[in-house]
């Protein structure tokens, strides 16, 4: 009896609210129903914008640009940036958050065509334009990719017809420099031709895009298939599809290539987007997309050969996801390097064998194969969060020359140039 009673009053009270400020559509049924009479939408239609916003007991409500966003207020009063609260020159916090009263409330709220005031109790104005709070915004960020990318099969790589950077406009023009990292960013690999086969040569092309990143195999590494070191890496034999450093807690970050010498034959190199992969497996099974995202694994390193003694561990899990918009960032996948399972109960470990078998699946399949010879004079750089890579055995002497660059680095130079990153 009582809900119909409630229904009948909010059916009159939503009747008795349409002639003046429109109210907000009111909810189903219950007693919490009866209490914000005063919560109003409030709209503003002129030649700048159509928004409606909303005041709440524990939040602030907009609609605007096609997005509806809520703003916790103490975010609303972190995130100020008048002059006491923000330094625009350094682009820093000057408030203390922690002094922030977590029960706080704007006192008064208006929009000014395109600015919204919110006055706080003891005075303090803090002022947002609306496309601020669009782009700051949590439901606005979830629309948003952090970093454009075109996924590839070996078709649409090969379509493409992305061309490779000529080494001395990549080492002399920032225009040359900039396409190489366009493409580089894009597809998460990228070529420079005419390049000199020497060590020396291939470590000054890395260093115009980033910090060399020292490792247990050096700052600049240099190998044949001698067995010196405790990796397979350094043998004639094939491998599989891989990213490197899976044992690293934070991956290496791009990955240099240049083959200076070869005296035999076999030993190409595959190359796949495990981004592209990794979206069909969210296509076509998202539950398993969401398992590999979710459950952690440990990678190893085991090495005791002549003076290099090792034991790393990295734990991650296979995908690595933002978790607001589901886009993935890194693939840690070795199959050669990932330890033993110990980190996932008995009731979910089959369920994972199941997802790492879709996935792996995926990153098998021919068409997504993009096989390329590497000789010298062609330096391959590779995003090693993304693509994944391997080779066919060889025979004869094959010695190649390399290094990791650090990820931040060379994002940083890609901003600076203006791209997007």
């Amino acid at each position: 009896m009582w809900y119909h009673r409630l229904s009948h009053l909010q059916s009159r009270l939503h009747d008795l609210l349409k002639g003046g400020v429109i109210c907000q559509a009111l909810p189903q049924p219950t007693f919490k129903s009866l209490l914000p009479l005063a919560v109003r939408w409030h709209h503003t239609a002129s030649k700048f914008l159509t928004c409606a916003w909303q005041q709440h007991e524990d939040h602030f409500e907009l609609k605007y640009a096609n997005t509806v966003m809520r703003f916790d207020y103490v975010w609303l009063r972190d995130h100020c940036r008048s002059a006491s609260c923000y330094n625009s020159k350094t682009h820093q916090r000057s408030l203390d958050t922690a002094s922030v009263d977590l029960c706080i409330k704007p006192k008064t709220i208006h929009l000014d065509k395109t600015t919204l005031f919110f006055t706080w109790s003891d005075g303090h104005v803090t002022k947002y334009d609306l496309n601020w709070l669009v782009k700051n915004s949590y439901e606005g960020q979830k629309q948003k990719v952090i970093q454009p990318r075109i996924l590839w099969n070996a078709e649409i790589y090969q379509q493409a017809q992305v061309p490779s950077a000529d080494c001395q406009s990549f080492l002399e023009t920032k225009e040359g420099l900039k396409k190489f990292l366009q493409n580089f960013l894009l597809y998460g690999i990228a070529f420079v031709e005419n390049v000199p086969p020497t060590q020396e040569h291939t470590e000054k092309l890395a260093e115009r895009i980033s910090l060399i990143r020292e490792t247990i195999y050096g700052r600049m590494w240099y190998f044949t298939s001698d067995s010196s070191r405790g990796d397979t890496a350094y043998t004639k034999l094939a491998l599989d599809r891989h990213t490197d450093t899976t044992y690293f807690q934070e991956p290496c970050g791009i990955q240099v290539f240049h083959c200076l010498k070869h005296e035999g034959t076999g030993g190409r190199t595959l190359l796949v987007d495990g981004f592209y992969a990794a979206q069909q497996v969210l296509q076509k099974a998202p539950e398993e997309f969401e398992l590999l995202s979710r459950v952690p694994l440990k990678h190893e390193y085991i090495e005791d050969v002549g003076e290099c003694h090792n034991h790393m561990i990295g734990v991650g899990p296979v995908l690595n996801i933002y978790p607001w918009n589901k886009e993935l960032y890194l693939i840690r996948y070795n199959n050669y390097d990932r330890a033993v399972i110990n980190t996932i109960p008995y009731d979910v470990v089959h369920r994972w064998y199941t997802a790492h078998r879709t996935l792996t699946m995926e990153l098998r399949r021919p068409e997504n194969e993009f096989w390329v010879k590497l000789k010298p004079g062609r330096v391959l750089f590779i995003d090693n969060w993304r693509v994944l890579h391997g080779r066919e055995c060889f025979t004869g002497y094959r010695q190649l020359c390399g290094c990791y660059l650090t990820r931040d680095d060379v994002l940083n130079t890609a901003r600076l140039l203006g791209l997007q990153a």
